[in-house]
């Protein structure tokens, strides 16, 4: 992990912390903290003025592909390879959710910009939405054939935009969980 300074173009801090391959990073909403997301099945916590770990996230059983913090900072989202997404209080570092439900390895995280609803992509061809104070799938949105890479909300929430290896983009409705559009 490298944190740069985009004005100077220098590297402010490269911190040494996780083992394996680092496949996912994320910063807080308030560009104090930046998560990262490693093969060696830990996420970690970083000030990223300073480089300095706050805190190392155990949990997952296998590589963590995807990181997202939640837009107040609050939370943040894991996923990983073996079908879990977790929900850590940011803060302290304590698992608040483990959300189980995907077939396949979930790629991709997401909040909604009011941290209701977090929407989780799949290689099992599906987007699972979230809601997360009561840790229940509210949708699973299928439609798509292939990897399901990269999922966004909009910033209003209403919209939520999926990206497939089918070579697809599909804009879905988060209230209702229809397709409204596919863009190939």
């Amino acid at each position: 992990v490298k944190i740069w300074d985009t004005s100077s173009g220098t590297c402010m801090h490269m911190p040494e912390g996780h083992s394996d391959r680092v496949r996912s990073v994320a910063f807080s909403h308030d560009s104090t903290r930046l998560a990262s997301a490693s093969d060696d099945r830990t996420v970690k916590i970083w000030d990223a003025s300073s480089g300095t770990c706050m805190h190392t996230l155990e949990g997952h059983s296998v590589s963590v592909w995807s990181v997202a913090f939640s837009h107040d900072s609050t939370w943040l989202a894991s996923a990983s390879a073996n079908r879990i997404v977790k929900i850590w209080d940011a803060s302290s570092g304590t698992c608040m959710h483990t959300l189980e439900g995907h077939s396949g390895s979930v790629c991709s995280v997401a909040f909604s910009h009011d941290s209701t609803w977090l929407a989780s992509a799949s290689d099992d061809s599906t987007i699972k939405i979230w809601d997360t104070s009561s840790a229940t799938c509210v949708h699973t949105l299928e439609g798509h054939s292939g990897t399901v890479m990269s999922v966004a909300f909009s910033h209003d929430s209403t919209w939520l935009a999926s990206a497939s290896a089918d070579r697809t983009v599909k804009i879905w409705d988060a209230s209702s969980g229809a397709c409204v559009h596919t863009l190939d």
